[in-house]
């Protein structure tokens, strides 16, 4: 393929890898971050811009990295005739308002789990004490982003639940306007997602396996995200049955992208959760690494409407985040005392297994941006989930930065979630 100028227009600085990957394959970059606080992140990897308008017009294709608003600027430069990896205004909000996900699968003809919306914490603790059951209570809007919101009731009477409405009524009422309560139903977590071309989902399907929570063995806060496993398939029971019906809308929607349903999974059915209407992160780093087609070139074939080859590895890929203090929570002081500018070490010289988050280059070094602490993404890859969980790990070994952490699990719930998921047809 020959050489584009490729602009990657970021909200805060997550799509970084990829415009750094993209630069390695021999395209011209220029990358804007709108966040002025992110503006370091991939400093000496990619050339970055200052000026968006213009370099819209210099740009062959733009890709945006978020929703929130992005989606209407997408099809604005749609309008202008350049080539776009980006939303609509329709699918962000399916991902912004919960709600609206939900009733637009449900459309669809996708089953859903009950749930009800609310602007009033005393009307959803009064919801509960008529209704007692287990509960998961999801913010809406931008407050959805803070993970650490997001509470998953264990008590059958929901009593931790009106405990949890409570205190954030007195903590948090000014931050989340609206929230829903989603009944609980328990099985196996797992998300599907494709890329979209304008027209229809291009093939292989990625099916993947989130890990939130920020401690090993699922404890502690919420994360974004601390690691993801993921393969894959060509499209199965789990796809057909929730995003394949959303082709039609998306379709008459243009969009361009990639586009990812997480669900529950027992033995009565598949029950989607919610929709992340743009890149996954670090999904899109993990799935970088199992392309064998150059993703500038996949991207490029995307958006022209083409129906792109995408070649694939076989077998599985994990990928685990390495971060620092004070991530997942916000703390400046912190972030400044014991991570910003801190110098990532690679014992041997890091290949392409290093994904970066939020790191600059200063001469060489490799050090701490941004304000997150979320600092990489390493990944490996295997016949086997348990072949790429042992790559994984020894490539962590690689790697030293001062105050470091990350879960040393990722991969481990495959035994059981495929004996499961195998068990009940989702997979075929």
């Amino acid at each position: 393929m020959e050489k584009k100028k490729f602009l990657f227009n970021s909200l805060s600085g997550l799509i970084g890898d990829i415009a750094w990957q993209v630069s390695k394959e021999g395209h011209e970059v220029r990358y804007f971050i709108k966040q002025e606080s992110e503006r370091d992140i991939a400093d000496g990897f990619v050339a970055k811009s200052d000026n968006l308008e213009k370099d819209i017009e210099w740009a062959d294709i733009v890709i945006f990295d978020d929703t929130l608003g992005q989606g209407e600027k997408a099809q604005q430069a749609r309008a202008m005739g350049k080539k776009v990896v980006g939303g609509t205004a329709y699918s962000d909000r399916l991902e912004d308002d919960r709600s609206f996900g939900q009733e637009e699968l449900k459309k669809a003809g996708v089953n859903i789990i009950p749930y009800k919306e609310f602007d009033s914490f005393d009307d959803a603790v009064e919801h509960v004490v008529q209704n007692p059951g287990r509960y998961v209570i999801k913010p809406s809007g931008e407050a959805q982003n803070v993970k650490r919101r997001l509470f998953v009731g264990e008590e059958e009477d929901g009593q931790d639940v009106i405990r949890m409405l409570e205190a954030y009524k007195k903590a948090f009422s000014d931050e989340i306007k609206i929230f829903q309560l989603q009944r609980r139903v328990t099985g196996v977590e797992v998300a599907v997602g494709a890329f979209f071309n304008g027209k229809q989902f291009v093939h292989p399907i990625n099916v993947n396996f989130e890990h939130k929570k920020l401690f090993p063995g699922n404890l502690g806060p919420p994360t974004g995200e601390m690691g993801t496993s993921m393969f894959w398939s060509m499209p199965n029971q789990l796809f057909n049955q929730t995003l394949q019906k959303m082709e039609t809308k998306l379709a008459e929607e243009g969009y361009v992208g990639y586009i990812d349903v997480n669900c529950i999974v027992n033995g009565n059915g598949i029950y989607p959760l919610e929709f992340t209407s743009r890149f996954g992160y670090p999904t899109i780093s993990i799935q970088q690494a199992g392309m064998i087609t150059p993703i500038g070139q996949f991207f490029w074939e995307l958006s022209s409407g083409h129906d792109p080859k995408l070649r694939v590895k076989s077998g599985f890929q994990i990928g685990v985040r390495i971060v620092v203090p004070p991530f997942p929570f916000d703390d400046k002081e912190t972030f400044e005392s014991f991570s910003k500018n801190a110098a990532i070490v690679f014992k041997k010289p890091p290949a392409d297994e290093y994904h970066i988050e939020d790191v600059k280059q200063v001469n060489s070094q490799w050090m701490v941006a941004g304000t997150s602490g979320v600092v990489l993404v390493v990944v490996g890859l295997g016949q086997t989930m348990k072949q790429a969980q042992a790559q994984v790990y020894s490539r962590i070994k690689n790697v030293l930065i001062p105050n470091m952490y990350y879960r040393t699990d990722i991969g481990d719930r495959w035994d059981e979630d495929s004996d499961r998921l195998h068990s009940w047809g989702i997979l075929r």
